[in-house]
């Protein structure tokens, strides 16, 4: 089988050394979880990691490839701009999904950018420390339907299956950002219940308990995750896999869940 790796991941910049600093000490489960999920990864053999990030350049009315060939992770906004991960892209595999998603007549912009958001960067950087000659594909989200993000995903479970590549996915995102009264949203109390449902209908591969969501119910929760997390379930729909979880935490109010799926 093509697909070799499934996994989730939250991206807090707070992660890398040069931003976290001291602060690193808050997150150290979600670091250790990384570092677990890095094992289980190298062993896995990818030739190319596709990650779907919330934080690239975003169309409301279309997903996104970005089909430039070199990437370079960027956390300037961060006050970073030490930390440069390069990577090289993978156009034949970006080609494939463009000819598929316009043949089931799913919107899809092409863009070609070089810097990487955190989205992508902080996943990166732990997961691809130690595979040489790796490529990477960024794929991005907007504001089509749910049911639409399963469809792409199962767009993308097409190609990846027939592809002679062996390809993980990385379903980069957090979860609600309402948890607590310091929370960057502020507090709602949709935001624990949607955390534990997440994790539930991830655990069950519950797509269309995940398609019921309410679209009030998606925003007050205030999450980042919830499209990325459906395109995933479109790539491992009718695959037989199974769910692990590595952690789950919400030190500063925000939910970060490291999780992936074994075969």
């Amino acid at each position: 089988m093509s697909l070799v790796f499934a996994g989730i991941t939250p991206h807090p910049p707070l992660l890398i050394p040069t931003i976290g600093k001291e602060e690193i000490k808050k997150i150290e489960k979600t670091k250790k979880a990384f570092l677990q999920m890095e094992k289980v990864l190298y062993t896995s053999h990818p030739d190319v990691i596709i990650v779907i990030s919330p934080h690239g350049s975003y169309f409301s009315d279309a997903f996104t490839v970005n089909v430039c060939p070199e990437y370079e992770t960027d956390f300037t906004e961060f006050g970073d701009i030490s930390t440069k991960l390069k990577f090289k892209g993978d156009g034949m595999l970006a080609y494939k999904i463009r000819r598929a998603v316009f043949e089931q007549n799913l919107p899809l912009a092409t863009i070609g950018e070089k810097n990487l958001d955190h989205g992508s960067g902080v996943p990166l950087f732990f997961l691809a420390s130690h595979l040489k000659n790796i490529s990477v594909l960024q794929i991005g989200f907007c504001d089509l339907s749910p049911k639409q993000h399963v469809e792409f995903g199962n767009v993308l479970q097409e190609v990846i299956l027939n592809s002679n590549k062996r390809i993980a996915v990385i379903a980069s995102g957090d979860l609600s950002h309402a948890l607590t009264s310091e929370s960057p949203a502020g507090f709602s109390p949709n935001g624990k219940i949607f955390d534990i449902k997440i994790q539930d209908m991830l655990s069950r591969q519950n797509v269309s308990g995940m398609l019921q969501f309410t679209p009030d119910f998606i925003n007050s929760a205030a999450e980042c995750g919830f499209r990325s997390l459906l395109i995933l379930l479109g790539i491992l729909q009718g695959i037989n896999c199974s769910y692990k979880q590595l952690n789950y935490e919400n030190p500063f109010g925000v939910g970060y869940l490291t999780s992936y799926y074994e075969f």
